[in-house]
């Protein structure tokens, strides 16, 4: 595992965003962890949190000129992150959109700059991908061009069908989708700390019984 990765991790964890115990899900599956990324909820983990996005973007090597944060949650994500790769030395235009259209001053239901080129966008987690769907129309609908997906975390898990929310999109739209972590970099960070055998236990039963490779 990438040191960033059992970093992020471990950050997650001190934030109390990433928890271990017995947690319902939506579709009523008893879970053995719960991440919670609105819980990234003050000025230094919103900095911290950017810059772990920005080292997966570079590590993923995704090709793209600009930035795309769905509302509302991709709005202080899209943000933190393009901040983040400025520091790096990669200083990119980022734009988000309104979930209602202003009709008066500039109008419209996008801020930022101009949705052109190759648009990357920026999410949490991918649960239904409703968010997803609805930034790639926005994206098409300007002329732009949808070429990835970037989220903090990759759940692995079935939805409906034999395939996970992640590989629909991946198959849906022909883009990629990278993860800061994954379910399988959960596992592996669990693995290598023997005060903490049950939860991996329990972690490795839910991804035999719900995951997908």
């Amino acid at each position: 595992m990438s040191d960033f990765r059992e970093e992020f991790i471990e950050f997650a964890i001190s934030r109390n965003v990433l928890c271990f115990g017995e947690f319902k899900t939506k579709a009523g599956r008893m879970s053995p962890y719960f991440f919670n990324a609105g819980l990234f909820n003050d000025g230094l983990s919103l900095r911290k949190l950017g810059q772990f996005y920005a080292k997966a973007i570079l590590a993923a090597q995704l090709p793209f000129d600009m930035l795309f944060g769905p509302a509302y949650k991709g709005i202080p994500l899209v943000s933190a992150i393009t901040i983040a790769l400025a520091e790096s030395g990669y200083n990119y235009p980022f734009c988000f959109n309104r979930k209602e259209v202003k009709d008066h001053g500039e109008g419209g239901n996008l801020v930022g700059a101009p949705l052109a080129g190759r648009v990357l966008i920026v999410d949490d987690v991918i649960s239904a991908g409703i968010s997803v769907r609805e930034s790639v129309n926005h994206i098409r609908v300007s002329g732009a061009i949808p070429c990835g997906v970037i989220i903090a975390l990759d759940r692995m898990e079935r939805g409906h069908g034999e395939l996970s929310a992640t590989q629909e999109i991946q198959n849906t739209y022909k883009i990629q989708v990278s993860s800061i972590i994954n379910l399988k970099d959960i596992a592996n960070y669990l693995r290598e700390r023997k005060n903490l055998g049950n939860n991996l236990r329990a972690v490795e039963s839910y991804r035999a019984q719900y995951g997908v490779a």
